[in-house]
């Protein structure tokens, strides 16, 4: 009987040329986190459930994590985000990590949903925080870092928006300005959440549903809200309640830092149920690939579930497989090179070790191609795996100390010393 060779349901292998791209990614992401300040932490892969049951929200709990009793018959599951547990670790040194705290971490997860473009059930995410920074300032810094990744790929304002929104307005929008209970609310929250996915009329259908005898006195409410494009635009009882000084500031501080990719938006719904104030979310403007890539926002209450006092947090986290569907789709892809600088070539049976000891201790990256091939083959693997350079070494190159050196893609060969190879290397 024969192994499957595919991977698992929605996990993916990834050979060199992908981990290239990841690395490429994921280093991205370390420059401009770190830029602005933030350090690196890590946390383990399997959590206990309760961390999640108490904020993560129903649907990441009881449908999609990876839960299971372990060998000590504790529940645990395998972290579906990472927001509960960096919450869990500053709780945990409250007293002694220096505030404000700039956290950030690569890391991976798991959640069980039906694979599709850009969704997988593993996958990896950046996951930016700031610690102890009630003020707007910090929703501005993410939003701020969150740009400055995207523009670090290469990307402008036309191919990106962050949208923004605040909980607390979402919140009195539902509950005092719709009149909603908590079921309806949660229902009208979901129908916004995907509004960009149905039609307008099943759209409406579905309000009409949850606004059942009240539709006809709350639809046109609903439809003032769908149709407003700024803060301007909100009805003049939800302007003067006091509720949007925080986007306004927010919005006023965005634009003096000259960032040009930001706009208001009432129906932006973030699905976690920790969010306390300002969320955002970075859309894709590609026709292509018109979809929401990665988002955030505030925490404020989720520090002090651990029994100490709150702390104010804000955090966002893309995801490496939607950053690379961006990266595709708008060709900002940089031709990525492998980590090696040349395949040595033996000539015969010959002492090599030496040479690939003085290339090596220069920073030269050298694969030694001992196998019996031809040389023919031996250059179209080299080719293959897309080293730049061949370098032949018989006992007359050693009695000489010159040594063939071939660019593989120009097909040139020199005749040159390690000093000469290792400066080349170099450049």
């Amino acid at each position: 009987m024969s192994l499957n060779t595919s991977s698992y349901k929605g996990a993916r292998d990834l050979y060199p040329e992908d981990m290239r791209l990841r690395r490429y990614i994921f280093d991205t992401w370390t420059k401009i986190s770190e830029r602005f300040g933030y350090e690196k932490y890590d946390a383990p892969i399997l959590e206990p459930l309760e961390l999640y049951a108490a904020k993560s929200g129903e649907e990441i709990v009881n449908e999609q994590t990876y839960t299971f009793f372990d060998r000590g018959d504790r529940r645990v599951t395998i972290r579906p985000e990472m927001t509960p547990s960096v919450a869990r670790m500053v709780a945990a040194r409250r007293q002694e990590i220096p505030l404000p705290a700039r956290l950030y971490s690569i890391a991976n997860f798991m959640r069980y949903e039906r694979p599709q473009k850009g969704r997988e059930r593993e996958f990896w995410q950046l996951n930016v925080d700031i610690f102890g920074v009630p003020s707007v300032e910090a929703d501005v810094e993410v939003i701020q870092i969150a740009d400055a990744i995207l523009r670090e790929f290469g990307a402008n304002e036309n191919m990106f928006t962050i949208r923004i929104n605040d909980r607390r307005l979402t919140d009195y929008l539902m509950r005092t300005y719709l009149d909603l209970d908590e079921k309806d609310a949660t229902a009208m929250i979901k129908l916004l959440d995907r509004r960009a996915k149905i039609s307008t009329e099943i759209f409406d259908e579905t309000a009409r549903e949850i606004f059942a005898d009240a539709a006809d006195e709350k639809m046109p409410k609903l439809n003032q809200l769908l149709q407003g494009r700024s803060l301007q635009d909100l009805p003049n009882e939800i302007r003067g309640s006091g509720l949007i000084a925080d986007l306004e500031q927010l919005l006023g501080q965005i634009e003096i830092r000259g960032i040009t990719s930001v706009k208001f938006d009432v129906t932006l719904m973030r699905g976690f149920d920790y969010y306390t104030g300002i969320v955002f979310e970075v859309f894709d403007q590609n026709p292509d690939n018109k979809r929401a890539m990665f988002g955030g926002g505030r925490y404020d209450g989720l520090v002090g579930l651990f029994g100490v006092e709150d702390m104010p947090v804000v955090g966002f986290a893309p995801g490496e497989t939607t950053t690379m569907e961006f990266l595709r789709t708008w060709n900002l892809l940089p031709e990525l090179k492998p980590a090696t600088d040349v395949i040595l070539v033996p000539l015969g049976d010959v002492n090599i070790q030496s040479i690939v000891d003085q290339l090596r201790a220069a920073s030269v990256n050298v694969a030694v191609d001992f196998t019996d091939r031809k040389i023919d083959k031996k250059i179209r693997a080299a080719v293959k795996i897309g080293a730049p350079y061949l370098l032949f070494v018989g006992e007359e190159e050693i009695k000489t100390g010159q040594y063939t050196l071939k660019n593989v893609m120009t097909e040139r060969e020199e005749k040159l010393t390690l000093n000469n190879i290792i400066d080349v290397m170099a450049k």
